[in-house]
């Protein structure tokens, strides 16, 4: 059983930054790729960035690309997203997710956090 928790999220005026942070129990993180999701009011959850293993790989959607950056830190069991250039059309939960592969679907995920809100202020 793996457990992610988020943080990091909170409300910042349009053109700041935030970091978000998704910590992962359990000693097998970096056999995992992990992905970065949010869902906004209203909306479907819509798939964000994703990272692999190593953190050689990484895939952006083509609304953040350019102002998100994901990472991770494998010693410290933890992936991150840097958020630059906020926009209040980015607002909303924010999710991490750890799946065998790096990829969009977010149905191919097999845990999940509980989400992290944004709020961007225009």
């Amino acid at each position: 059983q793996v457990q992610l928790v988020e943080s990091g999220g909170g409300l910042v005026q349009a053109g700041g930054s935030l970091r978000l942070s998704c910590l992962a129990s359990g000693r097998t993180f970096s056999m995992y790729a992990m992905g970065w999701f949010r869902q906004a009011p209203g909306k479907e959850r819509e798939f964000v960035a994703t990272i692999n293993r190593s953190g050689g790989s990484k895939y952006y959607a083509d609304s953040v690309k350019g102002r998100f950056t994901v990472s991770r830190d494998n010693a410290k069991n933890t992936v991150y997203l840097q958020m630059n250039s906020l926009k209040p059309e980015d607002t909303a939960v924010y999710y991490c997710a750890l799946g065998v592969f790096e990829t969009v679907v977010a149905g191919d995920y097999k845990y999940w956090g509980q989400g992290t809100q944004v709020t961007v202020s225009s």
